[in-house]
């Protein structure tokens, strides 16, 4: 019988492609066939970082709307979001239109299914109406699509939108499973009014039309595990068609996810680590959106100095405003006296699993998170967008894995929480046993692996149609 082949389609930002292209390794090492889905941007950028396509894998893209100079930068998410939603149901269109015919199959088999973004509803809209099944995929956590999942009974109860000035610790009752531990603060930022004459925030109601979306794709697949999310798969579950929980899909593959990147790594920053002794480096990444000011740095770097410990910083040029990233890194350099080193990005998995790393600062997205727990590490959380407010709460209040910085940037809590990171044996404990549970559920028999097979076999059924 021919091998199934899947079109994978993620939503253009580095978060997406990342646990998409991991996911991609994963049906390749199952035997199946893969074509890649970018835009023409991304894929220019992808080729920079040594995308290479095998026997097997294949990349195609199509346009995302926006002329080839626009800058694409962080601050321009909403011009890439608005471009892509007007243009891309007629692109994807035309790219897998020309992907079903007789003459484009280039030695691939016939293609089996398309598995598409959850953030990207029109392309399960339009292989669908092409006759071609189609799978959702949501890159961020269980429990957050259960939030979103759970907005239209916040808002008939009225904890959202939630009040200017509002009390951001009061808990949250309306969402299941979580009504223990969950607070306004851990929800959204899309779920607090800017002003007091705003209503439901624009970007919430469509995040939640999106998630409401899934109902109509033939499953959804979740990057994560039982032993993580298991209430909140539950909760999910009677909503959707087919519930999939197959991560943390970075360790799941043998062989590592073609170019995950879209910058260079500095692999030299390895090198470094290995001059460290063990667990005495705090490793920084605020991931690959995050903007903060020049205030925020000053009192991220102050606390990181004032810990005390050696750090290695994921500094992005563009992440600190409209400042000049070579006289920032200076600046770290001199202020960590020999016991710091800046990078623009860094392989984050290698750095994580590393001897001398001793905790993990982050932004809670979901695929950092995912990663620090599984090589045991200790998370700090300063979460700052979507679904890392609800992930941070996980960490601290759920999994007690790390400590949950809420919406505070300052030198003491920074130094305060860095330093009981380092040093707190049970956080440590506590990090390394969850790590267990989760190498249990990759592992051959475990849930995520059983979850994984399963959906091989749900799709090579759409082959045999």
């Amino acid at each position: 019988m021919a091998s199934a082949h899947v079109q994978v389609f993620p939503w253009p930002l580095q978060g997406h492609i990342n646990s998409m292209l991991h996911f991609a390794a994963g049906l390749l090492d199952a035997g199946l066939h893969v074509t890649f889905v970018h835009t023409e941007h991304n894929l220019r950028r992808a080729h920079r970082a040594e995308a290479v396509a095998t026997p097997r894998l294949r990349f195609v893209s199509l346009p995302d709307g926006l002329p080839v100079d626009h800058p694409r930068s962080v601050g321009d998410l909403t011009d890439l979001s608005k471009s892509l939603m007007t243009t891309g149901p007629a692109a994807y269109r035309a790219l897998l239109a020309s992907a079903l015919s007789p003459a484009a199959d280039g030695g691939f088999p016939a293609l089996s299914c398309v598995l598409a973004d959850g953030l990207l509803p029109f392309a399960i809209d339009v292989a669908e109406e092409l006759g071609v099944p189609a799978l959702a995929f949501r890159t961020a956590s269980a429990c957050s699509f259960l939030a979103y999942l759970s907005v239209p009974r916040l808002v008939e109860l009225g904890e959202v939108p939630i009040p200017v000035g509002a009390d951001l610790d009061e808990p949250v009752r309306s969402v299941p499973g979580m009504e223990d531990f969950l607070r306004r603060r851990d929800l959204p930022n899309s779920c607090r009014r800017r002003a007091e004459t705003d209503d439901v925030d624009p970007l919430l109601q469509i995040l939640v039309g999106y998630t409401a979306h899934s109902r109509k794709a033939r499953a959804l697949i979740f990057n994560t595990a039982a032993s993580l999310e298991r209430s909140a798969l539950a909760h999910i579950a009677p909503h959707m068609r087919d519930v999939f929980a197959i991560g943390p899909l970075h360790a799941v593959s043998a062989a590592p996810a073609p170019a995950t990147s879209l910058w260079r790594e500095d692999d030299g920053c390895m090198a470094w680590l290995d001059g460290q002794a063990d667990r005495s480096v705090v490793y920084v990444s605020l991931g690959s959106l995050a903007v903060i000011s020049l205030e925020q740095f000053t009192e991220f770097l102050s606390g990181l100095v004032g810990s005390g410990y050696a750090f290695l910083w994921v500094l992005r040029p563009d992440m600190v405003g409209a400042s000049q990233s070579a006289v920032l890194q200076e600046a770290v350099g001199a202020a960590g006296k020999g016991k710091a080193r800046v990078v623009d990005w860094a392989p984050q998995r290698d750095v994580l699993r590393h001897r001398a790393v001793g905790c993990f600062l982050t932004h809670a997205g979901w695929n950092s998170t995912l990663e620090g727990i599984t090589e045991g590490v200790p998370l700090v959380c300063w979460p700052f967008f979507a679904d890392q407010h609800i992930n941070s709460r996980f960490v601290g209040a759920v999994w007690g894995t790390g400590l949950d910085m809420k919406d505070v940037c300052e030198r003491a809590v920074v130094e305060g929480m860095v330093r009981r990171a380092m040093e707190s044996g049970q956080l440590r404990m506590s990090a390394q046993a969850l790590s267990q549970k989760v190498r249990r559920d990759i592992a051959e028999g475990g849930s995520s692996a059983t979850e994984f097979q399963r959906l091989i076999g749900f799709i090579k059924e759409f082959g045999k149609n």
